[in-house]
């Protein structure tokens, strides 16, 4: 069956991608054939989870416990990861990938139905079936005038470097007035500051020395590399969004990924659930479609199997949001001590496996069902 991939840019290189690999994706590359060439790129393991809490260190979660391929996030550069499957998918003859080739809109046939799309350059390509999967700000669910339910989260999230000047391993920390987060990436870290949502032209506002300062007190490691961040233009600003479709098709045309639903950065799940609906896609529609059917009687078939795992994931975010975050960053809580479920992380370490269950693995994970046509796996 051809299948035909359009990037907007000319290269994968875009900085501040997600870039958490989980256990569920990469069983996915186990079992393609394809895990130990994956992980001979770039990468760094995250085996544990650990939060310092009203100023004590919990660890939360502990994925050496799964019982998987790769018990472990790889921290890898998303370009590096794009670059790999697109190279792994160039081996098969009705596969090809156009770049700089941004889609604008939708095509419509005379009964409504999406036949196509339009590029940016005016050419129009036709298609059996279109897969929008052009992320959380979808130009192609909002031509076909998909249903969106917003969510909300109450947060956004500044976004930046720091050199690493000694070894140290991922961690967050939670106080009242404060979420910061360190993500381990070799020789730098990897931030998130967690700011009310809304609020991050009035932050930007204030000179970027008391932006530096707040970090250094909070978090006394970064302080050797903090000098990086010259300015609030090495800061970057992410909005964040959590929605989600309440009907992920129309004739022609399906919505995966964030363009279906937006994920909040807990977890940092949002690639891997991606991940998920196109395996449950090309599950569902792959065979069909090669022998000739039409795939709209499908489509829905794709929501249903991926809503649940997706719905779960998006409730604990939210419930995340609701009853940790938003009152931490808005200075409300009373927050002295860790909460009990947490200390008992500490003192029950089998515990630390259904946060890593969770994170690691989601819900109702996919296995790759449909043959590889041409033998390659």
């Amino acid at each position: 069956m051809e299948t035909l991939v359009l990037e907007k840019h000319a290269d994968f290189l875009r900085d501040f991608r997600g870039d958490t690999v989980h256990p569920s994706t990469m069983e996915l590359f186990d079992q393609l054939g394809l895990l130990d060439q994956l992980l001979k790129l770039p990468h760094n393991k995250v085996d544990r989870i650990r939060a310092r809490v009203a100023g004590r260190f919990i660890e939360v979660a502990d994925f050496k416990r799964l019982k998987t391929p790769a018990p472990f996030i790889a921290m890898m550069p998303q370009w590096d990861l794009l670059d790999f499957v697109a190279d792994m998918a160039k081996r098969y003859p009705t596969f090809r990938l156009m770049m700089s080739s941004e889609a604008t809109g939708i095509v419509a046939d005379e009964a409504g139905r999406v036949a196509g799309v339009t590029l940016a350059d005016g050419r129009t390509i036709s298609a059996d079936l279109v897969i929008a999967a052009d992320g959380r700000r979808s130009i192609l669910r909002k031509e076909a005038e998909l249903p969106l339910e917003e969510i909300g989260a109450p947060m956004d999230v500044f976004w930046f470097r720091v050199p690493k000047h000694r070894e140290e391993e991922t961690f967050g920390v939670f106080e009242n007035g404060r979420i910061i987060v360190l993500i381990d990436r070799g020789d730098y870290w990897q931030c998130a500051f967690v700011f009310p949502k809304g609020e991050g032209e009035r932050a930007r506002a204030r000179p970027i020395e008391e932006f530096r300062d707040e970090l250094s007190t909070a978090v006394p490691l970064l302080a050797e590399g903090i000098g990086q961040i010259a300015s609030w233009g090495d800061v970057k600003l992410l909005s964040v969004a959590l929605d989600r479709l309440t009907c992920w098709h129309k004739p022609g045309l399906l919505a995966i990924g964030d363009a279906a639903h937006a994920m909040s950065p807990i977890g940092g799940v949002g690639i891997n659930l991606a991940v998920q609906d196109a395996v449950a896609a090309a599950n569902i529609l792959a065979g069909p479609m090669a022998e000739g059917e039409a795939p709209d009687p499908l489509l829905a078939r794709v929501q249903e199997r991926r809503w649940k795992p997706t719905a779960r994931i998006q409730g604990l975010q939210k419930i995340a949001q609701d009853n940790i975050i938003a009152p931490l960053v808005s200075g409300k809580s009373d927050l002295t001590k860790p909460p009990l479920p947490l200390r008992l992380f500490n003192k029950l370490p089998f515990l630390r496996w259904i946060p890593a269950r969770v994170i690691g693995l989601g819900f109702a994970r996919e296995r790759i069902e449909c043959p590889d046509a041409f033998g390659l796996d």
